[in-house]
């Protein structure tokens, strides 16, 4: 069986950039070409399900919107019978801009009868560039982390250099039920200490990188019912693709390097990152 007949699950893209800014006060809309293209390609390589993440209030909501555009009818993936899903958060780089920012957006979208919005985050710690002062950082992180809670979604945790602080906001606040550690940079160190406190790892192109071997060591040990994957795009483009855009088609990519490391076939790799995304967003 070929990769492009299995079922995969990014649970982690970021297609806000396919959206045209919204004319005066109307919506916001995806570049309907360039958009409808990026996810016919996706649904040719069996990945048929994507949740796109928030980074901010803009990002967020462009994110929520994107979601929306495809319920429409003749909307852009109609056809291609790809479902995504949004999340809503503030990445530490924009901590400054507070969690209330947000509020508005998540509010208006948990409102309605049935929303995509299936996560918080991206949200959490980033001491490699610091573009948030640290201590904004971590309240940031710890109202995000209540977010989840009181609203019984998914946590997305975006982890950077910060390992300890991290699990120090974690150990304060209590780990939500469904906690991904996206796009996974550690090694089985952190790894145990992740798996230990109930969340899942997800798996991005970094896992291909000639000298990502603590990544790939990681992956090795997680729990098959904890093992997730995504692309990040456009960003972290697996080999042999490096030095292009990425994008949610090359999620088979990032899944061939999962089933190398664990010794597992594709195809089961494919359902059980599947059945996990699934289970951790409820979709």
């Amino acid at each position: 069986m070929g990769d492009a007949v299995l079922e995969w699950f990014d649970s982690h893209c970021h297609l806000q950039d396919e959206f045209d800014p919204p004319e005066g006060d109307g919506p916001v809309e995806p570049h309907a070409d360039r958009f409808a293209a990026t996810l016919a390609r996706a649904a040719e390589a069996g990945v048929t399900r994507l949740v796109c993440v928030g980074t901010g209030a803009a990002s967020s909501a462009e994110a929520v919107a994107l979601a929306r555009s495809l319920e429409r009818p003749g909307g852009p993936a109609a056809a291609e019978g790809v479902a995504v899903w949004a999340t809503v958060g503030l990445h530490p780089h924009d901590a400054v801009e507070g969690v209330d920012s947000l509020d508005s957006v998540l509010a208006a979208e948990l409102a309605t009868p049935d929303p995509v919005v299936v996560g918080i985050g991206e949200c959490g710690l980033d001491y490699h560039y610091d573009h948030s002062p640290r201590p904004v950082q971590r309240e940031a992180f710890a109202l995000q982390v209540e977010l989840a809670h009181r609203h019984e979604l998914a946590l997305v945790i975006h982890t950077r250099e910060a390992w300890d602080d991290t699990f120090d906001v974690l150990a304060a606040t209590g780990v939500p039920e469904r906690t991904i550690v996206h796009c996974f940079t550690g090694g089985p160190d952190e790894a145990r200490r992740c798996l230990d406190l109930g969340a899942s790892l997800s798996f991005s192109g970094v896992v291909t990188f000639k000298n990502a071997q603590d990544v790939r060591d990681a992956a090795a040990l997680c729990p098959p019912d904890r093992l997730l994957v995504e692309t990040d795009s456009p960003f972290l483009t697996p080999v042999p693709h490096r030095g292009s855009p990425n994008e949610p088609s090359r999620v088979p990519l990032v899944g061939a390097a999962i089933a190398h490391v664990t010794g597992r076939d594709t195809t089961e790799v494919a359902a059980l990152t599947t059945a996990n995304a699934r289970r951790a967003f409820r979709r």
